[in-house]
């Protein structure tokens, strides 16, 4: 910019010719009436012709975001470490599930939960059993002292939920801590206990009434199911060793009039583990414990036996009608209340 240049005002309409300048900063602008205005040079533009009438340029418009800009309006992205308890420092993680409606045990849904109570966050995966084979149900991480709910389920979902597994590895975050073993626990779960309100009890936990099963506590993970093979073969040559000897006649226990006789022939009732014996080693020991019971009460007539079966791929089941048809035709047989002991199981009354 030069003295004689045509110039425009930028923040307002005029402008003139520079006549001369004031210090680096200032121009000196003479209007069409002669009088010369100063203007900060940033505040004027040369132009190529008279037009000096032209609206000043608005300031480019802010952005929606530097307009409503506001420091509180930022998402919170920090988060406190959860506060530790004492006595939080050893594991203890329990698998809980709660009615939906309580008041319609025959027709409610449930709901599953894992707790955590320990000043540890727990990496977990819970999967149920489908045969030789599991499913993810669920997987994620708890909080330190806290629950979290991984599904829900009707009636019809229970029979999926006989044997379930939960693995659990735990640690803390930002600090030192003692390193805990990984968790691998295998539950039965006895899904009769699903249709009796009385099942589901007070706890610590919740504020309503829930069944628990116990994958950890102390440090101490639960039973697993697992099985000593050879001692469950050992076991299983000496009771048919004392089946060879001389039997003692004991008088069968005395049974309340119409009360049935309950016999669970899940394999994790029966034995301590199945580990190292094949799907036909524990069918065939499942229906000598079936053909045991039989016996027992066959000349009690009138009398009714409830075999607990699950439901599953219904092989089991399969095989005790066979039993019944071929062995045992005296006996009515039936599916047995699903409000007291659920889908899987038999009710057989002697004749």
């Amino acid at each position: 910019m030069k003295k004689g240049d045509k110039v425009r005002f930028l923040s307002e309409i005029g402008g003139g010719i520079v006549a001369g300048f004031q210090g680096k900063d200032i121009v000196l602008v003479e209007d069409e009436d002669g009088f010369q205005i100063p203007v900060r040079v940033n505040d004027v533009v040369v132009v190529e012709n008279d037009d000096y009438h032209v609206n000043p340029i608005a300031p480019e418009p802010k952005s929606h975001e530097e307009k409503d800009y506001d420091p509180a309006d930022r998402p919170v992205t920090f988060r406190a470490e959860p506060e530790e308890r004492k006595g939080g420092d050893t594991l203890s993680v329990y698998l809980a599930f709660i009615p939906v409606d309580p008041r319609e045990m025959t027709r409610t849904k449930f709901e599953a939960y894992l707790v955590n109570d320990s000043n540890y966050y727990v990496a977990y995966s819970y999967l149920a059993s489908e045969g030789a084979n599991w499913s993810m149900r669920s997987v994620g991480e708890i909080e330190p002292n806290t629950k979290l709910f991984i599904e829900e389920f009707d009636k019809e979902g229970l029979g999926t939920l006989e044997r379930v597994a939960v693995q659990l590895m735990a640690y803390k975050r930002g600090k030192s801590f003692m390193l805990k073993p990984t968790v691998d626990v295998q539950l039965r779960i006895d899904t009769v206990k699903f249709y009796k309100l009385h099942t589901f009890q007070e706890n610590d936990f919740f504020e309503e009434p829930a069944l628990l099963y116990t994958v950890i506590e102390n440090d101490q993970p639960s039973r697993p199911l697992v099985i000593d093979a050879k001692k469950l073969r050992q076991e299983m040559a000496r009771k048919a060793s004392n089946d060879v000897g001389p039997q003692v006649v004991r008088p069968a226990r005395k049974q309340v009039k119409d009360e049935p006789v309950v016999v669970d022939l899940h394999a994790g009732e029966l034995l301590d583990t199945t580990a190292g014996l094949t799907a036909a080693d524990i069918l065939n020991y499942q229906l000598d414990v079936f053909r045991k019971k039989m016996d027992e009460y066959k000349n009690h007539h009138g009398a009714k036996l409830i075999f607990i079966h699950g439901k599953g791929e219904g092989v089991l089941r399969h095989a005790i009608i066979h039993e019944l048809d071929y062995r045992y035709k005296g006996c009515r047989y039936q599916d047995a209340s699903f409000r007291e002991y659920g889908y899987g199981a038999t009710q057989v009354t002697i004749k």
